[in-house]
């Protein structure tokens, strides 16, 4: 039996994508702050900002300093004028995109069933978001309300998927060490190969129809799947 469960979030526990799901989150951004940045250019350095926080290998700073480091002096507009005004996004409009995220009907049933295997369980999802986006999108998927470890974001990681670094930084904050840790994901570059190489054992959570034999899991199947094996207690 693992000492640690973590699981990504999009796609993995809850019904989304990023690729319909950042359209609306950026016509929404863009309307609000389209008083003080042109949307262009507000999304231009969302992105920008948002590569450097993905690539940095910075170990002494959280990724919400390396995007403030990077977005506030090249957007032109200060920091202290525009904080209050994504507070106020997260606070308000954000949760208008809750249309695009819909709840994965086994995930509630296969979390409950890490939490009563009374080990840490983790969300361990792109750390590019701030903790109260993450949430809510827990909220969206009817997962909200678990004690979880640590959900990772912005605010409280160094390293982002899909760097190792990333794998080893969750394994050290909880107290576990990799091996002793499962990574339940979608993406096999984000999620089951950087988790592989930091040390952690892995489920590629895929369609059944669709079985590469090239991705090095340690188990591979549905969300469903994932929770007989819990059932099980991992012993095949």
């Amino acid at each position: 039996m693992p000492q640690a469960i973590l699981f990504d979030l999009d796609g993995t526990l809850i019904n989304d994508s990023m690729e319909s799901f950042l359209p609306p989150y950026f016509a929404a951004l863009t309307r609000k702050l389209a008083h003080l940045i042109a949307p262009e250019k507000l999304i231009a350095q969302l992105n920008a900002s948002t590569h450097a926080m993905v690539a940095s290998a910075d170990a002494t700073r959280t990724l919400a300093d390396i995007f403030a480091a990077d977005f506030f002096p090249k957007i032109g507009v200060p920091r202290e004028t525009l904080m209050p005004l994504f507070d106020d996004f997260y606070a308000r409009e954000y949760r208008d995109l809750r249309a695009y995220v819909n709840p994965i009907p086994e995930a509630r049933a296969v979390v409950r069933r890490a939490f009563d295997a009374r080990v840490p369980v983790v969300i361990a999802t792109m750390p590019v978001f701030p903790l109260v986006a993450v949430q809510q999108r827990l909220e969206w998927g009817k997962l909200a309300d678990f004690s979880y470890a640590l959900i990772t974001a912005y605010e409280n990681m160094r390293a982002s998927k899909p760097h190792p670094a990333y794998y080893h930084e969750i394994a050290e904050k909880i107290g576990c060490a990799p091996e002793d840790c499962v990574m339940v994901g979608n993406e096999v570059q984000n999620d089951i190969l950087p988790a592989k190489r930091a040390g952690m054992k892995t489920f590629w959570v895929t369609d059944t129809a669709f079985m590469a034999t090239d991705v090095p899991a340690d188990w591979r199947g549905t969300l469903e799947e994932f929770g007989a094996l819990l059932e099980r207690k991992f012993e095949e």
